[in-house]
């Protein structure tokens, strides 16, 4: 099955030109306007995807060729398509960077490249990156230039005739302080601590609607229609999980739709997981008949959406807690702390002994615990801010926290486990001292581990915890040697 729908990876010269901004501004144009708006992160993030989130309404999923693999994205954009009536794919740093970059997925599923540069302090320079940019990789299908940060009307047309004739002009934003998203050292603020995000959105998508790329239509926007085919054989969203049918619909209880310490991505109420078949390996027990109880606040707010499907097309059922504010775990048979800021809220998460309490019990009984980057840190005994500041934390692994102003380490990773290997990333300031000796090591792509490099995967009675995020449906069956008791996977 095939559908066509407009689609446009926007994209930029380096960080930092205003994709972001731009990609939201454009999603909540058209979703303001009553038009179904799908938007996708290309590569690995946790924090744009709040801002599109909030922009078009819908849920946002990630495309990498390597980390989610060609079929899943295939499969997630041919979905879109059969619903939305414009599709967005931000970038990730510049267009050429990374392995796999921005422009290997759009030279891959045909989609139209749209440039999102500074032009602050730029004049017929404009025009030479714009070409640059267009021409470098033959094949690109190209969209056109949008200056942003433009100084005067008289700047823009400076800009605008810098252009080649074969390069669109597709406006010029004005310098405008409604048009910056607020950042902190892991990238934009998440929207639901932003007190007037949607505000912002607003004015950044009132900007947007001057410029001739905001002033399109539907019938316009056909120019950039891309034809997106359907896996051979449908795999659903979660495309490792294959084979037969699963047997039932997992289950989500129901809990209040918000409380305090909630994000507001994490506050809306999860949507039925998708109807998925399992793979040989995960056949049977699976996580049927798990609670799988999942940290998620403003300290623990780095959840892939994905990572939630796989955890209900599995069987899982899905409980929530705030370690900000919560006194102890819901009933549950597994844990995940996902990664997020606990160093922001160290004092807080300190004195709450009650979960301490409560999660400590959690692994006496020997049930897992799965806790990345964020997660894992909370776990330690101390963490040390940037300034001295040492604030004791949950002693659950012994070893201390340490916070850098520098990034620590950045990267695609993967992780093998007995029962597979997951592909993810790293992404951090901090560093982690244990007396403990890594139980494993997480790799570049495609490398063996090694002793030495890579991100230590520390195991103290039912506790894994790493700096590695990982990325679930890359390897369902890991997933559910991750949430499950060593004696059940042994039995």
């Amino acid at each position: 099955m095939s559908r066509s729908c407009p689609a446009l990876l926007i994209t930029a010269p380096s960080s930092g030109q205003g994709k972001t901004t731009v990609t939201s501004a454009l999603a909540r144009l058209h979703a303001r306007q009553g038009r179904r708006v799908r938007v996708f992160k290309c590569g690995p993030d946790f924090l744009d995807p709040y801002w599109h989130q909030l922009a078009s309404g819908a849920p946002v999923y990630q495309l990498d060729l390597w980390m989610t693999g060609e079929a899943d994205c295939r499969q997630r954009l041919s979905q879109a398509a059969q619903e939305a009536d414009l599709i967005l794919v931000e970038g990730v740093m510049g267009l050429f960077d990374g392995d796999p970059c921005a422009a290997d997925l759009a030279q891959h599923f045909g989609l139209p490249v749209m440039a999102v540069m500074d032009a602050g302090s730029m004049a017929g320079t404009f025009g030479a990156v714009a070409y640059g940019l267009q021409t470098f990789r033959p094949g690109l299908r190209w969209a056109g230039a949008l200056a942003n940060r433009v100084a005067t009307e008289r700047h823009a047309a400076m800009l605008q005739r810098s252009l080649r004739s074969d390069s669109p002009w597709l406006g010029a934003v004005m310098r405008n302080a409604a048009m910056t998203l607020p950042e902190r050292h892991l990238g934009l603020t998440v929207a639901s601590e932003v007190a007037d995000a949607q505000a912002r959105l607003d004015a950044a998508a009132d900007a947007l609607a001057h410029t001739p790329l905001g002033k399109m239509s539907l019938q316009d926007l056909q120019q950039w229609s891309v034809t997106f085919q359907a896996p051979e054989t449908d795999q659903g969203p979660e495309r490792a999980l294959q084979g037969e049918a699963a047997e039932r619909p997992a289950q989500v209880k129901e809990e209040p739709a918000t409380r305090e310490g909630d994000t507001e991505q994490g506050a809306q109420p999860l949507r039925p997981p998708p109807q998925v078949s399992r793979s040989p390996a995960t056949k049977g027990q699976g996580l049927q008949a798990k609670t799988i109880a999942v940290a998620r606040d403003t300290a623990f707010c780095f959840i892939y959406t994905a990572n939630l499907d796989c955890l209900q097309a599995l069987g899982a059922e899905l409980v929530f807690f705030s370690p900000l504010t919560d006194s102890a775990l819901p009933t549950c048979d597994a844990v995940w702390i996902p990664g997020g800021y606990p160093e922001l809220h160290a004092s807080t998460l300190s004195a709450n002994t009650g979960l301490r309490d409560s999660l400590a019990a959690h692994v006496q009984a020997g049930k897992p615990v799965w806790a990345e980057c964020g997660g894992m840190m909370v776990l330690f005994d101390t963490i040390t801010s940037t300034d001295g500041t040492q604030h004791i934390l949950w002693g659950l692994l012994p070893g201390e926290v340490t916070m850098h102003k520098r990034l620590s380490a950045l990267g695609p990773q993967q992780l093998q486990l007995q029962s597979g290997t997951l592909r993810g990333h790293t992404f951090h300031y901090s560093t982690s001292a244990s007396p403990l000796v890594p139980v494993a090591r997480t790799a570049r792509p495609d490398h063996d581990p090694m002793p030495d490099a890579g991100e230590a995967l520390w195991q103290q009675g039912s506790v894994r915890a790493s700096y590695f995020h990982a990325w679930f449906p890359s390897c369902p069956e890991a997933v559910v040697e991750l949430f499950t008791p060593a004696q059940e996977a042994a039995a």
